[in-house]
C-alpha cells in the first residue's frame, strides 16, 4: 500500500513543477516522445520519480544544484528503482534549460538501446547475423557463417 502522504506530496509536486521539469514535460507528455506514456512525479515504492514510463521501464530524474549534497540518498534511490526493473537516467536542470536537444538525443539513444531486439539464435545455437553474403543474398534459414 502506498503512503497517502507521499501520494499527496507527488500531486502537489505535479502542480508546482519547476521550469526545467515543465520544459522537459512538454516534450514527453501525451506520448510525444517515441510514443511512450510518461508519467510525472510518479510514486514508485517510497520514492517519487520525476518522470517514469512502464514500457520501457525508464525513470528520468532532473537534478538541481542541491543534488550534489544528496549523492548517498540518490545512489540508494537509484539502486531501489533499478531493483524494480527501471533504468534510471539523470540530467541536470542546467542541461534541460541550456541544451534540451542534447538531452532529447541522449534519451533517444537510451530508449533505442532499451528497445533494440535481442539477437536471435539459429537452431544450432549460433547467433544469426543478418548481413548480406558476398553474392548479395542474406543468410538462409539454418545457414551458418563457417
Amino acid at each position: 500500500m502506498r503512503d497517502p502522504r507521499l501520494v499527496e506530496y507527488a500531486k502537489q509536486m505535479r502542480r508546482e513543477m519547476t521550469e526545467p521539469e515543465m520544459k522537459l514535460w512538454l516534450e514527453l507528455r501525451a506520448k510525444r516522445f517515441h510514443n511512450i506514456k510518461f508519467r510525472k512525479q510518479k510514486v514508485i515504492g517510497s520514492y517519487i520519480a520525476d518522470f517514469a514510463a512502464r514500457e520501457p521501464k525508464l525513470v528520468i530524474e532532473l537534478d538541481g544544484d542541491t543534488h550534489s549534497k544528496h549523492e548517498i540518498y540518490d545512489a540508494k534511490r537509484t539502486a531501489y528503482l533499478q531493483g524494480q526493473g527501471y533504468q534510471v537516467i539523470r540530467f541536470s536542470n542546467r542541461d534541460v534549460m541550456k541544451n534540451l536537444s542534447g538531452v532529447l538525443e541522449r534519451l533517444d539513444a537510451v530508449i533505442d538501446q532499451m528497445t533494440a531486439p535481442l539477437p536471435t539464435l539459429s537452431p544450432e545455437g549460433e547467433r544469426a547475423i543478418l548481413s548480406p553474403s558476398p553474392s548479395g543474398e542474406g543468410l538462409r534459414e539454418g545457414e551458418s557463417l563457417k
